[in-house]
């Protein structure tokens, strides 16, 4: 830690503390005691919520984590002898510990490659193609991850064009949605624009990364996929006792658009990381900064400076390269002592 004790946390969004809606809400949830399990007033207002949001009818179910919901979604979404389409660097692939097999009892993920970490049509029909025999795990779903995970963002007619494909081949089509806010401040999309009227059947919404002390909304369109999800819930160990605790900050977030302005901000704040990062001898940014992640490839004597000052970030995500991930809560002054330190070490 460097002398100061100042945090130097741009690893994760999750290292970003809750913010002042969620928080508030969470304390109003507090002031007096309601109903267990979901059956409270809270948990009922964040659905409601939700549908307003994305102006469908939609089935809304909350959970602690993302790797809960998009294993628990996947396996609602087909059988143990089935298979999911994802990207080759997605998060159900490379950081859910198999947690989509072990809750589907076995379904298999078949991975495709793709530029700036985005499927292709081409790369589905690839998979669905190669072989029809029987002894070839069924492909039923397709995952892609909204915003990706090296922090570039689906336009809508890229997403209408794997629902083509999706379509074309009997596929059910889920969205990891650990970044979605930012992808809808990205992309100036609206919730809905990006999903059921894209052919989403299944988002999974997270919060945590958006202000949120824990929490993610699993959002069903296609409402016959839904079936039986509180069982799933309650037997992964999802199902809260104290479900207003998780509602009440989503509500914060939802009801004064915190959710949105929370991504715009911290999109701007990767935005100006990636800009002061441009042209530095020795720095390579690897993908356009185009939500708010940025990953750079710096030399490795740059990184372990920037480490012994206490500098976190993480080398193993994506395609390698250094991820810096901004947050609700990052500032410019984080940031340029950030460039600061990087332009020192590379002058070293």
């Amino acid at each position: 830690m460097p002398p100061d004790c100042s945090p130097r946390f741009l690893a994760s969004d999750n290292t970003s503390g809750i913010c002042p809606e969620a928080l508030e809400y969470l304390l109003d949830a507090n002031r007096c005691d309601d109903l267990a399990y979901g059956n409270d007033a809270w948990t009922q207002r964040a659905a409601d919520r939700f549908r307003t949001l994305f102006d469908y009818d939609c089935d809304v179910f909350f959970v602690f984590n993302g790797t809960a919901a998009n294993s628990l979604a996947l396996a609602a979404m087909g059988r143990s002898y089935h298979s999911v389409i994802c990207h080759e660097l997605a998060h159900i692939e490379t950081d859910e510990c198999g947690g989509p097999e072990f809750f589907s009892n076995g379904a298999k993920l078949l991975t495709a490659s793709g530029e700036h970490g985005k499927l292709a049509p081409e790369g589905i029909e690839r998979l669905v193609t190669r072989r029809r025999d029987i002894h070839y795990p069924k492909p039923k779903v397709v995952s892609i991850t909204q915003a990706t995970e090296v922090g570039t963002v689906y336009t809508r007619d890229e997403l209408l064009g794997i629902r083509a494909m999706a379509d074309k081949h009997d596929l059910r089509l889920h969205m990891d949605g650990a970044r979605f806010a930012n992808a809808c401040a990205a992309l100036e999309a609206s919730p809905a624009e990006l999903t059921w009227q894209a052919g989403v059947d299944v988002l999974c919404f997270s919060g945590t990364k958006n202000g949120l002390p824990m929490g993610e909304a699993v959002v069903f369109f296609n409402r016959e996929l839904a079936e039986d999800f509180d069982y799933r819930c309650k037997q992964a160990g999802q199902l809260a006792s104290k479900m207003r605790f998780i509602a009440a900050p989503w509500l914060g977030l939802l009801e004064s658009g915190a959710w949105l302005d929370n991504a715009v901000h911290a999109n701007a704040m990767a935005r100006y990381l990636a800009d002061g990062l441009e042209g530095l001898p020795g720095a390579r940014l690897m993908f356009p900064a185009q939500a708010n992640s940025v990953f750079v490839e710096l030399p490795p004597a740059v990184l372990k400076h920037l480490r012994d000052l206490g500098w976190t970030f993480y080398t193993f995500i994506g395609a390698g390269g250094a991820r810096f991930v901004c947050a609700w809560n990052t500032t410019t002054e984080l940031l340029d002592g950030l460039l600061s330190d990087i332009r020192m070490a590379l002058d070293r």
